[in-house]
């Protein structure tokens, strides 16, 4: 059963302090930014939600755009900046579960025939996660830089490479927003959508 990170919880869990308020927030032990800011474009918080498997936290996630949206369809087919951030918090993700999982994600997001043509960009970004193992603590930012379609992988604030396509951006950002998504409570989250 997954556990639904709901508005009012949320609300709930942040902790302020009057030196980070405007800055960044916690929840559930992590620190939150506000803002996102790649190749000088400003990016702000859309939503933020948890994922969970057998009731177990695996990580929390935040979706930054450089215009606030609750239409996944027009996050989808947008060529501007944005990003999504994973904050590890569970031992149970390694680098290798990561990236199937991802693909797994992304092969609900555009069926089985659909995944085929992203081969290609499936292995590029598994060999990019898996530069180095994955644990507790580490934070991965994927943002989506439109000057030439691409996706940024950075983990832990350090560059470990890009996938190009637009198409491929649609799709891995379709993970969690297409009308398939891997968890339907955490899109809402992800769009800041109160059910």
């Amino acid at each position: 059963m997954k556990k639904r990170l709901s508005l009012f919880t949320l609300l709930m869990a942040l902790q302020f302090t009057v030196a980070t308020a405007q800055k960044k927030f916690v929840v559930n032990g992590v620190e939150i930014p506000r803002t996102l800011e790649f190749k000088e474009k400003k990016m702000a918080l859309n939503g933020i939600g948890q994922r969970s498997k057998f009731f177990k936290d695996l990580y929390i996630q935040a979706l930054y755009l450089t215009q606030l949206s609750q239409d996944p369809k027009q996050i989808l087919a947008s060529e501007t900046e944005m990003a999504i951030t994973l904050h590890i918090t569970s031992g149970l993700i390694s680098s290798k579960k990561l990236s199937k999982a991802l693909a797994k994600g992304m092969e609900k997001s555009v069926g089985k025939v659909g995944i085929r043509r992203f081969r290609n960009e499936l292995r590029e970004l598994k060999d990019l996660l898996s530069t180095e193992e994955t644990k507790v603590g580490d934070v991965f930012e994927l943002t989506f830089n439109p000057l030439d379609a691409s996706i940024w992988i950075n983990k832990n604030n350090d560059y470990k490479g890009k996938i190009t396509g637009l198409e491929f951006k649609k799709a891995f950002f379709g993970i969690w927003l297409s009308e398939d998504p891997v968890d339907k409570d955490l899109k809402n989250d992800l769009l800041g959508i109160r059910k």
